[in-house]
Order: structure tokens, then C-alpha cells, then sequence
């Protein structure tokens, strides 16, 4: 039951002459470690199937996976699915558990949008049928995932975060194995799968936006300020009129630019000359801090005696605040 590689268009042997030199590098180091990745992690999904027998179920009596693994579904992407089904059948059949809680009724573990598209038609679905612990579960529905190049970088954080929170175990060892990646990797998942929920959903899927750009929008969030604008800005009509990564960019850009307006402004300064000319100064209100400098040949002379006059002109001050009832 093969399944085609998601990189078989840029690392096929049937690829133009001109990118030979491309193709040499990509299929080195990380790219081929990459590629090897996801053929073993679809292989091992295949083989939960292979060799089972398959059965056709009633959609209607098959619920949901305990754990969403996407935020959004590409309605091109799922008519295309639908029109084929339609049109050829099912070709692969999706995996489904036993129900561990409701008589009578299974769960499925992978293929989601194969049972939609079967509850849509009305037609039975075809299935293999395991008796799955939930930990198993969450690996094979992971591993499927993975093997898929259309589930983007914050749905796969999100999924990962959610095994995460259920603790099936000390060391996340059950997650690592789900989505095949390293610790740091899973550790920087977990952190943007920290973002508030209600920020992820408006954004959605944003299937152009990577690792690096969610963790960046998870740290300037991390200011209290700048959520409460994030907050106030996914409500607006702007946001909500954009699609997709726009939404995202929107979001960043919003965020960075209530940063910069925060900023505290440069401190306010005037300016004094005596009459004579030999004196100036220079005072700068910086709200809490107030700056006063002299320029004059007595400059150290005069600084003196204002400082000495402190207490005077503070008294004189107050007597004035009172007089004016401020």
C-alpha cells in the first residue's frame, strides 16, 4: 500500500536536467534524513493495516479521535477527496478502535476525512478494526499525520501539546515517538502550543508559517500588553477579512507596532539664558527624572548656590501649589 513521498516531486529521478546540481545537495544530510523520516514514519502506518481484514461500518456509528490533529481542512483539497471516492471507491481503508467508553461504537484513529467523506455519500466506510490502548492510539495517529505534507507546523504543535497535557507519561517519550522529532524541536512545540488557544483558532492552519516564526510570536505575546492588543485586534473586522498566512502577518505586524508606539518618548527639553548672556541652561522633563544643566565660566559657582537654595525653592514651590489649590 504505498503512499507517495511528499518530496517525489523535488527529489524524483524524472525531475528537469537543470536542477541536478539542486537534486545532489537536497538528498544529502538533513533533507535525506528528513525524506527517510517521513517514508518510515508512512511505512509504519501502512503496516498497521497491512496483512488485517477490512470491514465496512456504518459512519454513523463511528466517532472522532479523542485528540484533534487539525485545525482546518482544505475544502479544495476535501472535494477532491469526495469526487474521488465517489467517482473510484475507497481505496485505502482508515484505521478505527473499539469504543473504550460506548458499547457498540468505534473511534477512529486515522483517516479522517475518509469518514466525512463517507458520512457525506452515505456510504459505508471501509476499515480495519484494532484494539488499541489510548498511548497506542495517539502514536499511530501521530506517525499518520506526520507522514502527511499537508498538516502545518502550529497543527502539529497543537496535537503535540494535547498528548503532552494528557501524561501518559514522565518523559514525553510517547509524543516523540508519535511525530518522530528530536527534544528540542518537541520543546519549542510545546511552548507556541502555549499561545491562547482563542489566538491560535483565529489564525488557523497558516500553512505557510514554520517553527521559528510561531516561537517568535509566542515570546513578543509573552508581554501582557501586547496580548491584550492580540486579543482586541483577532475581533476586528480588519483581521477577520484576511485569509491564511495574511492573518498571521497581520497579527505580527499589529503586535510589533504597539511595541514601537509603547516605547518611551525622548525626554522634552527647553532651554534658559540670562539676560546678560553669561549663563544658560538646559532642562529636560523625562517625567520622572527632570535634567538641569549649566553652561556659563561660574557654571560649579552658580550650580552651588542653586543647590544650597533647594530648600527654599521647594518651600516657595508649595507655598505656590497651595495658592493655586492644586
Amino acid at each position: 500500500m504505498a503512499r507517495k513521498n511528499p518530496f517525489a516531486n523535488v527529489m524524483g529521478d524524472d525531475a528537469p536536467d537543470t536542477s541536478k546540481a539542486v537534486l545532489d545537495y537536497t538528498i544529502k544530510g538533513a533533507s535525506k534524513s528528513l525524506m527517510n523520516s517521513f517514508d518510515e514514519m508512512a511505512a509504519k502506518a501502512d503496516r498497521l493495516l497491512e496483512g488485517e481484514a477490512v470491514v465496512e461500518l456504518d459512519p454513523g456509528i463511528i466517532d472522532e479521535s479523542f485528540v484533534r490533529d487539525r485545525l482546518e481542512d482544505n475544502q479544495e483539497d476535501f472535494n477532491d477527496l469526495l469526487s474521488a471516492i465517489r467517482d473510484r471507491g475507497q481505496d485505502t481503508p482508515i484505521l478505527v478502535r473499539p469504543h473504550p467508553s460506548a458499547t457498540g461504537r468505534y473511534m477512529v484513529v486515522f483517516g479522517h476525512r475518509r469518514l466525512r467523506a463517507s458520512k457525506m455519500l452515505e456510504k459505508k466506510v471501509r476499515a480495519v478494526v484494532k484494539d488499541l490502548k489510548d498511548s497506542d492510539h495517539l502514536v499511530a495517529q501521530g506517525q499518520e499525520n506526520s507522514a502527511r505534507a499537508n498538516l502545518s507546523f502550529i497543527e502539529k504543535a497543537m496535537f503535540a501539546g494535547e498528548i503532552s497535557r494528557r501524561q501518559f507519561d514522565g518523559d514525553n517519550s510517547i509524543v516523540l515517538s508519535a511525530l518522530s522529532v528530536d527534544r528540542a524541536t518537541l520543546s519549542k512545540m510545546l511552548a507556541v502550543a502555549a499561545i491562547p488557544k482563542e489566538v491560535i483558532a483565529a489564525i488557523g492552519a497558516a500553512k505557510g508559517i514554520g517553527r521559528d516564526r510561531w516561537y517568535d510570536l509566542k515570546n513578543l505575546l509573552e508581554r501582557p500588553s501586547n496580548l491584550e492588543k492580540a486579543m482586541a485586534f483577532i475581533g476586528s473586522d480588519e483581521f477577520k477579512s484576511k485569509v491564511g498566512d495574511e492573518r498571521f502577518n497581520a497579527l505580527v505586524a499589529q503586535v510589533k507596532t504597539i511595541g514601537r508606539n509603547l516605547r518611551p518618548k525622548s525626554p522634552k527639553t527647553q532651554k534658559w539664558v540670562s539676560e546678560d548672556k553669561s549663563v544658560s541652561a538646559e532642562m529636560k522633563n523625562g517625567g520622572k527624572t527632570y535634567t538641569f544643566a549649566l553652561k556659563a565660566k561660574d557654571a560649579a559657582g552658580f550650580g552651588d548656590f542653586i543647590a544650597e537654595s533647594l530648600g527654599d525653592l521647594y518651600q516657595a514651590y508649595q507655598s505656590r501649589k497651595d495658592q493655586q489649590g492644586e
